[in-house]
């Protein structure tokens, strides 16, 4: 196991509230953060005129349904074992929140916080949709189903080796949802703006998987890390960062984005050195760790570069 973070003790959250709020994993709502902010100024920079009220209220609920599936996932691998078993675990980016093993919640306050985060967000979400169109409620909908299936039975979808595809489905539904509650239609456009990122953030689902195989084997969820031998399952990493590349390159080309945009691309070479350490330490995930990061920074450092252009190129 990493000794890069402490794990979480009860006696580190005496309050119930900063308790409940850390088993969220706050830091990695960053992600969804960043996916409603390059659906947002997508949609200024297209010439949408911008809704702060409505805008502030996509992040909101986004981050609602994120938190809400990251703590189902907790209390579903709570449920299956394998985070009590993940014993080459990488904290805090693999193995889980450990709130549940550590004795910080039981898996019946889990259960009833990840589903009382999802029915906030689907009320709130009910009532955007009826101010900003229908077309919100469906983008909602898949995205909250693709969330809790992610981990929850009688789909498991993870286990059944589609974790990959609900990432980027669900990453993708960010970018378009924030797009729709400002434009109140659907475009392509957030489709094309968001896929690079959305293929960079199913990136870091997919390393973060080498850690937890033997663990997540041992139970049967039978994700691509799994179900691949280790020498080819690596090539997958570098495919997805490449078709990240070639998409931006390919807007750019069609004109659909300025030349200048390639700049958001520099970050995508953290992925390069990610990879190469992969291919290096596959069978040892201790020594992943710096390689999680540099994903880490690669989807986050082109998401910022990306939304300061595009906000750049609209004043």
């Amino acid at each position: 196991m990493s000794k890069s973070a402490i794990e979480p003790v009860l006696a580190s959250f005496p309050n119930p509230f900063f308790r409940y709020f850390a088993a969220t994993r706050p830091a990695f709502l960053v992600a969804t953060l960043a996916g409603c902010l390059i659906g947002l100024t997508g949609a200024i920079y297209s010439g949408v005129s911008f809704q702060p009220v409505t805008a502030g209220l996509t992040v909101l609920l986004a981050l609602l349904v994120h938190a809400g599936v990251n703590v189902l996932n907790d209390y579903y691998d709570a449920l299956n074992g394998t985070d009590a078993i993940n014993t080459e675990r990488l904290y805090p980016f693999t193995g889980g929140s450990r709130f549940i093993q550590n004795g910080v919640l039981t898996t019946t306050q889990t259960a009833y916080f990840g589903y009382l985060l999802l029915s906030v967000a689907i009320i709130g979400g009910l009532w955007l949709s009826w101010q900003v169109g229908p077309g919100l409620l469906a983008i909602g909908a898949v995205g909250v189903l693709i969330g809790w299936a992610y981990s929850a039975t009688p789909l498991h979808l993870n286990s059944q080796g589609l974790g990959e595809l609900c990432v980027l489905i669900g990453f993708i539904g960010i970018v378009e949802g924030a797009d729709y509650v400002q434009r109140k239609a659907f475009s392509l456009q957030p489709l094309m703006l968001g896929m690079p990122y959305a293929l960079l953030v199913t990136n870091l689902l997919y390393i973060n998987q080498f850690p937890d195989r033997k663990a997540d084997a041992t139970v049967g969820k039978r994700h691509l890390v799994v179900r691949l031998p280790l020498s080819k399952a690596v090539l997958v990493y570098p495919i997805l960062a490449g078709l990240a590349l070639v998409w931006l390159a390919s807007l750019v080309a069609m004109g659909k984005l300025p030349i200048v945009t390639m700049l958001s691309a520099l970050p995508v070479l953290f992925s390069a050195r990610a990879s190469w350490i992969l291919r290096k330490f596959y069978a040892q995930p201790a020594h992943l760790l710096s390689a999680i990061r540099l994903t880490l920074a690669s989807m986050l450092g082109h998401a910022l570069l990306l939304v300061l252009i595009m906000l750049w190129k609209t004043l």
